[in-house]
């Protein structure tokens, strides 16, 4: 911020041009909901992926940490939002999960990626009762230790999840 400062004469009529360009040629998938210059995204158009699988989201920077990591190879839909009783049905998330996987659309499993917290879990909970009558597999992503933690520095709802969620060694 302090070298943009020194040099705002110079640099910040570029930065602000730069800006300007980004803010005219963004726009949101119709299908995903994914921030792109292209609609569809560049990520619901590639034909690789595997159209079987839907990754649900709370939000766009959840998508691109998701996909950053390459570990998902199937399609993203981002909510835009999450249930919370104390924000309101302002940001309830948008009802299109189940439409896209409704029958004939060839979706079989829907892996539910909400942050773990009581709004994203409420929300995950809403989209499973949503998807309970279609033909599809509704999975979510464990939540727990972290790798590399340790367990003086966890709070009670990270132990509490992660006793709940133990498995067999």
């Amino acid at each position: 911020m302090l070298w943009l400062i020194k040099r705002r004469e110079s640099a910040l009529p570029q930065l602000l041009a730069a800006l300007d360009t980004v803010r005219q040629n963004l726009v949101e998938c119709r299908t995903c909901g994914n921030v792109d210059t292209t609609d569809p995204c560049g990520i619901c158009a590639d034909p690789r992926r595997d159209a079987r699988a839907l990754c649900v989201v709370e939000d766009v920077a959840d998508l691109w940490a998701l996909d950053r990591a390459r570990l998902f190879t199937g399609r993203y839909h981002v909510l835009g939002g999450r249930l919370s009783a104390l924000e309101g049905a302002a940001r309830r998330p948008d009802d299109r999960p189940p439409a896209r996987t409704g029958a004939g659309r060839g979706i079989d499993e829907v892996v539910l990626a909400m942050n773990a917290t009581l709004e994203g879990q409420t929300t995950a909970h809403y989209i499973a009762e949503r998807l309970e009558d279609l033909p599809v597999r509704v999975t979510q992503l464990a939540h727990g230790l972290p790798v590399g933690g340790e367990l003086d520095y966890m709070d009670e709802g990270t132990l509490a999840q992660a006793l709940r969620a133990r498995r067999p060694v």
